[in-house]
């Protein structure tokens, strides 16, 4: 039976550790008065902080979530620890030596399992910096002097080298007492023919520590050819390593991101080293993995999301680069910080520029630059023809969303008429009045007041009875079922899912555009992406959800899959006709009542040539149109 820890060293160990000390090492507090702090609550997503500490009491309380207690309890649900478990790590942060009951002090034994993890990570971290002296790493600390890192930069980061041999770090924690089975459960070592063998070898190593300065795992770089492993190794995902959870330099980071209201985002760990040594001390790098939701949680809550928050991503200049630039775009809106990229000069990143240029272009690079929208503007812009009216109004159906999420109204005018001035359309009220609107919609949807806010009917309106609730993160108006064109886009997606064979060929040559319900809009391009309803097969259907771009589409498409189709009997091809034809005439429709707005727009004075070519055709619209109407499927 484990030791019971004795009860006054608990009582010493709560009143040693002030709770403020401990909460602040996972956010940014700020004076609430009545000498209470307050900030954003790590335990949900919030706006506004209401998670308050009372140092004189030693207690936390959130208003938002009620989450509440003292030192312990927040450590124990932050960090998911056991109560033996977080007693044992404030002690040691305090420098109070526990006891233990019913079987003396045997802390080797009593210590609890994300414990044993943490201290198994603590010692190889150790071993492996003592290594990096060693002959054998003289092919690492070359790696480092050639990057311009001397010894004293390796130690401030902890640095070392993974001993080529198959279980040198192995044997080395045996010797401290730790299991096989802890060993492996760590990722420290893997399962060999003949028992434990280390995971990383012959390797440069980092240790990656989460918020609170403890090491939870490893980045292990290449360094000889011979190594048929990847030229990055990471520690796999253990009870205390979650990759999409963890920032690399963090914990070296984190006091001045929340006293400067500024991260900066780069792409590796020499990254992050030539940063802090050229003086930009906030940046932070992910562990092989995307920037995501989880990332954001962690900076929100040192950032604040004060109005003058700054994020700032680094990314290379090649097509890895800006695919990687619109991913973190896409998580944009959970940001109350403004955010930019910032792109360096011949597509280095800042490791390389620091080698090249010194301290000074890696400290200019950090300052914000680009907007990131406004990079993910013209990325989007740059994909159409805008030398024709259905490029622009393509471009524009795409790019208007993006403008109406800027957070800030004046700059969300102002970019609009930005863009009006990207796609080349004179009338730029037009644009800004498809911004505003769209940006209303929004606000009208609560998309930014939490999951539950998505669902509510906008303020003295009374929900429609058959109206969808939006999909999360999915832009544009509510969905309304009485809506003849959002029922039948709806439709022609479930059949293009269930029933692909009634819609193709047809299907495939619809346009993206056609669809006018944004969430249907991107269940389109994930058909699209899929390949088209023309190549079903029995992978199609898996295929057209891998290419979701999140769990709400992948949602969405699961619902159109399994909903049951509008039709008392089979769906036949001419069931499906109707739904293609209804589609189309409704996208020709939409396009004529545009045309006609800019006939009117363009006036008597108009161009002769440009008002030919508009007037033209209005004209082959409106002969299209009356052909659907007159021969349905076949005029397709």
């Amino acid at each position: 039976m484990a030791g019971r820890i004795n009860d006054d060293d608990v009582k010493a160990v709560r009143d040693a550790v002030p709770i403020d000390a401990v909460v602040s090492e996972y956010l940014q507090l700020r004076n609430a008065g009545g000498g209470n702090l307050k900030g954003l609550c790590p335990f949900h997503d919030e706006k506004s902080p209401s998670f308050h500490v009372s140092t004189a009491k030693g207690l936390y309380h959130c208003f938002g979530c009620q989450e509440g207690g003292d030192t312990v309890d927040f450590i124990m649900k932050i960090d998911h620890l056991s109560f033996a478990e977080t007693i044992e790590r404030l002690a040691a942060q305090a420098g109070i030596t526990l006891r233990y009951e019913e079987g003396g002090y045997t802390p080797g034994r009593q210590q609890g399992e994300r414990t044993r993890l943490v201290e198994a990570h603590k010692a190889a971290a150790g071993y492996y910096i003592e290594q990096l002296d060693s002959p054998e790493a003289e092919i690492g600390r070359r790696f480092l002097a050639e990057r311009g890192f001397d010894q004293a930069a390796a130690q401030h980061f902890g640095v070392g080298y993974s001993p080529a041999g198959w279980d040198h770090l192995t044997r080395f924690l045996r010797g401290r007492g730790f299991t096989d089975k802890e060993l492996i459960l760590s990722g420290l070592s893997q399962d060999g023919r003949r028992g434990p063998i280390d995971r990383f070898r012959g390797r440069l190593m980092w240790p990656i520590r989460d918020i609170s300065g403890e090491v939870v795992g490893f980045g292990a770089r290449k360094l000889r050819d011979d190594d048929n492993g990847p030229k990055y190794l990471n520690t796999p995902e253990t009870p205390i390593y979650k990759k999409g959870q963890v920032l690399y330099g963090i914990d070296l980071a984190k006091k001045e991101i929340a006293k400067s209201s500024r991260a900066v985002v780069v792409e590796g760990y020499t990254d992050v080293m030539a940063c802090h040594l050229a003086g930009v001390t906030t940046a932070i790098a992910t562990c092989g993995t995307a920037f995501g939701g989880d990332h954001i949680k962690i900076l929100r809550r040192l950032l604040m999301d004060n109005g003058s928050a700054r994020v700032i991503f680094t990314f290379d200049g090649d097509a890895a680069g800006q695919k990687a630039a619109l991913r973190a775009f896409e998580d944009d809106q959970k940001f109350a910080a403004e955010t930019y990229i910032a792109i360096a000069p011949d597509g280095m990143d800042p490791c390389e520029l620091r080698l090249a240029k010194g301290d000074t272009a890696v400290a200019d690079l950090a300052e914000p630059r680009t907007p990131l929208f406004e990079f993910a503007l013209r990325q989007i812009v740059s994909r159409y023809a805008l030398e024709t009216p259905a490029g622009r109004a393509a471009a524009l159906d795409e790019a208007a969303p993006v403008v109406a999420r800027i957070k800030n109204s004046g700059a969300q005018h102002e970019v609009a008429v930005q863009l009006a001035g990207m796609l080349g359309i004179l009338d730029t009220q037009f644009v800004v009045r498809r911004v505003g609107q769209l940006a209303r919609w929004a606000r009208e949807r609560g998309r930014d007041g939490g999951p539950d806010q998505s669902r509510r009917a906008p303020r003295g309106r009374a929900p429609a009875p058959e109206a969808e609730a939006p999909a999360p993160g999915l832009r544009g108006p509510a969905l309304n079922l009485r809506s003849p064109a959002h029922r039948v886009e709806r439709e022609l997606l479930k059949l293009a899912l269930q029933r692909p064979d009634l819609v193709s060929p047809a299907f495939d040559a619809y346009g993206i555009d056609e669809f006018t319900a944004p969430p249907y809009v991107v269940v389109r391009r994930c058909i699209e992406d899929a390949g088209g309803a023309a190549a079903h097969d029995d992978g199609y259907v898996q295929r057209v959800r891998e290419a979701a771009p999140d769990d709400t589409v992948r949602a969405m498409v699961t619902e159109l899959i399994v909903e049951p189709l509008h039709t008392r009997r089979d769906p036949d091809e001419a069931y499906a006709g109707v739904q293609l034809v209804a589609v189309r005439l409704a996208a020709v429709n939409q396009r004529i009542t545009e045309i006609r707005g800019t006939l009117q727009r363009l006036g008597p004075r108009a161009d002769p040539d440009h008002l030919a070519a508009v007037q033209n055709e209005l004209w082959v619209l409106q002969q299209y149109g009356q052909s659907l109407r007159e021969r349905g499927y076949a005029a397709l």
